[in-house]
């Protein structure tokens, strides 16, 4: 009698999803084996709110966190509107941030969502509190590992240095020893792209990216000379997000 060899079904349901305006990507995952299809989200904009809450109702999903990898300046995070519109969503975002938020993460910690977890590494050097979320390791995580890495790597670039605490040196450091360490095939997903890419690689950005393929050094001339203009949404976005978004201030944890 032939043996029926029975494929187990995938446990991680993953979107990525886009808002054009400041061309932030958010991230939805679930554990879609688990009874709930507990859930997390990562990024989340303003404008793109009602969207997000129709996903996560539509695919029957129990959101628990709202995740930041950082004090945006370019949007307004859409974190307090979810807290609002979902009941018993929590809010995280670095410690290091000074941000106020239900869940203060710190390096290492693991955010549990079913069987599944996103682990802190600490990614500073856009802002002083950037951190990446990168799914477990072992049999029953995502492979490839998947990683979000915020502005700190972006797709063949990387966010700039030069305000909120933003320092070449430090980023260097940071991605090259907290996303770049990663296995090569580790899929990056940044929080922005402005070409129409997707989607890299650690082995990719090692090879390709015009800024952190280069040493230290040639890295810190790069960032000095870029010329950006003054970010047009920093002065209403950061306050905002230093309070994880639209929200009552009451129901945020000052610890």
């Amino acid at each position: 009698m032939t043996g029926v060899t029975t494929m187990k079904k995938p446990s991680l349901l993953f979107r990525q999803l886009f808002e054009k305006e400041s061309s932030t990507y958010t991230y939805l995952l679930a554990d879609m084996a688990h009874p709930d299809r507990p859930a997390v989200m990562v990024d989340p904009v303003d404008r793109t709110v009602e969207r997000d809450v129709a996903i996560v109702q539509q695919l029957g999903l129990k959101l628990l966190y709202v995740m930041n990898t950082h004090v945006h300046a370019d949007h307004i995070t859409g974190t307090g509107l979810l807290k609002k519109k979902i009941p018993g969503v929590k809010s995280a975002i670095s410690r290091a941030s000074d941000a106020k938020a239900d869940v203060k993460l710190d390096a290492g910690e693991k955010v549990y969502f079913g069987n599944l977890y996103l682990e802190v590494r600490p990614t500073p050097g856009h802002t002083k509190g950037c951190v990446t979320y990168v799914t477990g390791e072992g049999a029953d995580q995502p492979s490839p590992r998947m990683a979000f890495t915020g502005d700190a790597l972006l797709i063949r670039g990387c966010g700039r240095t030069d305000f909120q605490g933003g320092d070449a040196s430090q980023l260097y450091k940071s991605v090259h020893s907290q996303i770049f360490s990663l296995p090569l095939d580790t899929l990056l997903y940044p929080a922005h792209d402005y070409k129409g890419h997707t989607v890299t690689t650690v082995e990719e950005e090692l090879l390709h990216n015009p800024r952190l393929s280069k040493d230290e050094e040639e890295f810190k001339r790069i960032m000095q000379n870029l010329g950006l203009a003054y970010p047009k949404m920093i002065d209403v976005a950061v306050p905002a997000n230093m309070v994880c978004g639209i929200q009552d201030p009451v129901a945020i944890s000052a610890v």
